[in-house]
């Protein structure tokens, strides 16, 4: 018919030329094309994609023969070892949801977790025995439990009938893979924090986990068979998606338990790393390392951080090492990294500090996410690209989750004028690059003006004695809020609260210097993030104490 659109006709979806997208054939082609190759490392243990594969598959078919189908969460409370990376294809090959929960969280959160996502069945690591054991005990209706009883960990009481190599030794292999019906069917469950109440369930689609994974490799620049070591918790936003994305890179995984400087630095030695990832702490403590333990790296090593732009002296330290840093922002809402420093080689001709300048933005969308923008909150138009003008950092595409799971209300409000809100400020500059300023709940307000907590923190982080700094607001009689800082310092240094205000002096106006600068540890998070929730309590704290102290 004149006038019809002729690819509307006889251009038909079907199994021909369809199928949801999904990452679980990452595994299954890469089993195929490179059965050989190393996969996985842990100790003793060596795994190739092959034998993998066989793993993952008996993984979905034990599920499947204990009742665990669609609808169902699958708990992992455990180290990163292989059964966590296995479980990453299996869970998900039975047509089930994969929950991975943080490991330092106390019995009733845990309980809490289990409790919420109705959790049928928990895979835990006997090293947390005692932890889960107690949060068992809290549950009116305990979910099937299965020990991972790991000879590379201390070991610990057992709470299930069955270890994992048993559960999975009498399945099957000849059960296929059950592909999701639809791309849109949850994969993964991650919880949140929980720092303002508590913890909601972020679900990811399959769709968003295959285009996460693919981003993870193209942004980064990741050439096939890269040697991967886990310095990541995989019980975070399923470690930033490398869990499904060294699978789709053929690469091998270098399993550790706990990441500590000497034995992250001998492993990348050892096995020849190419790639790992971490908190700013995480590479802080390998740039302040003994010169002992950097010894011996003769190969560039590729280090991806997050959570806090990289300072110009972990920058230089870990570049003398052979270590070259890229920077990553998300949240995760969004699939873990969602936002990257994309580097330029006209780059390599600046100087240090404004090649120092361009690395601490945290850059432009992912590949795969795609739409990222700094919106005025009230009436969502862009900010300027003025390196000024401040916007809240929002996000919509394939890479944002399906919602908070049994919270339709909170949903809603991260959704609210048709964007996800990251609940984070940040600039524009003229090339498009976004740089994060602040938390909107980190703002401190003093005597009208806005201070942000980033830019105070980054003066302090340019004192050769600081490793990790956090400022957050304490409440001021006069001012109504002040900055108030806290200063984890190297152990060598020796340096006090007035030489630290007078540093900032140099470098801040007067009314963003810190009225107090507290010097010692700070607590942080699984993730290597500093608790600023503890620390808001503290300055709270400081602040009742020094209204109680008399005038003199």
């Amino acid at each position: 018919m004149p006038g019809s659109n002729p690819y509307d006709h006889g251009l038909e979806q079907s199994p021909v030329n369809y199928r949801p997208l999904t990452p679980l054939g990452f595994i299954a082609r890469t089993a195929q094309v490179y059965p050989q190759r190393l996969a996985v490392i842990h100790g003793a243990r060596r795994y190739n994609w092959s034998e993998t594969y066989d793993r993952v598959c008996r993984l979905s078919s034990a599920l499947k023969a204990a009742g665990i189908g669609r609808g169902d969460t699958v708990v992992l409370i455990a180290a990163n070892t292989p059964e966590m990376i296995e479980a990453h294809f299996g869970v998900p090959m039975c047509g089930a949801v994969l929950c991975t929960v943080n490991t330092r969280l106390d019995p009733a959160a845990i309980a809490y977790i289990l409790m919420h996502c109705e959790a049928r069945l928990v895979i835990s690591d006997t090293e947390y025995a005692s932890t889960i054991g107690q949060a068992l005990a809290l549950l009116e209706h305990r979910p099937r439990v299965i020990d991972i009883d790991d000879t590379e960990g201390p070991g610990g009481e057992r709470l299930g009938e069955l270890d994992y190599e048993a559960f999975i030794g009498a399945a099957s292999t000849d059960e296929p893979c059950q592909e999701p019906v639809d791309e849109w069917q949850p994969i993964a469950l991650n919880y949140t924090s929980g720092t303002t109440g508590r913890p909601k369930g972020v679900v990811y689609h399959h769709r968003g986990a295959y285009l996460a994974a693919l981003s993870n490799m193209l942004d980064w620049q990741m050439p096939r068979h890269s040697i991967f070591l886990w310095t990541l918790p995989m019980f975070h936003c399923n470690g930033w998606g490398f869990a499904w994305t060294m699978a789709v890179n053929a690469g091998t995984n270098v399993c550790l338990r706990r990441c500590e400087p000497q034995r992250v630095l001998s492993m990348i030695r050892q096995h020849g790393v190419t790639h790992y990832c971490g908190a700013p702490v995480v590479h802080a403590m390998l740039a302040h390392a003994p010169k002992e333990w950097k010894a011996g790296i003769r190969h560039r090593v590729h280090g991806l951080i997050g959570g806090a732009p990289p300072q110009l002296p972990v920058i230089a330290a870990l570049h003398r090492m052979g270590i070259d840093l890229l920077q990553i922002y998300g949240l995760t809402e969004v699939y873990g990294p969602a936002v990257v420093c994309a580097e330029h080689q006209e780059w390599s001709e600046l100087s240090t500090d404004l090649l120092a300048e361009r690395k601490g933005r945290q850059g432009v969308r992912y590949t795969a996410q795609e739409d990222m923008a700094v919106l005025d909150p009230v009436d969502f138009t862009p900010v300027p690209r003025d390196g000024r003008s401040i916007g809240e950092v929002m996000f919509r595409g394939n890479m944002t989750m399906m919602g908070y799971l049994k919270d339709p209300q909170a949903t809603a409000e991260a959704f609210s004028g048709g964007w996800f809100h990251s609940g984070d400020l940040a600039v524009v500059h003229e090339d498009g690059y976004i740089q994060i300023r602040d938390r909107a709940k980190d703002i401190i307000i003093s005597g009208g003006e806005n201070i942000s907590s980033v830019e105070v923190e980054e003066v302090l982080y340019r004192h050769p004695a600081v490793r990790t700094a956090a400022v957050v607001a304490m409440p001021h009689a006069k001012w109504g809020e002040t900055p108030c800082a806290f200063v984890e310092t190297s152990p060598d240094a020796s340096i006090g609260e007035a030489e630290l205000i007078a540093h900032c002096r140099s470098c801040l106006a007067h009314y963003k210097v810190p009225t107090r600068v507290i010097v010692g540890d700070l607590s942080k998070t699984a993730t290597g993030k500093v608790r600023k929730v503890e620390l808001r309590e503290h300055a709270l704290r400081l602040a009742s104490e020094d209204a109680a102290t008399p005038i003199d």
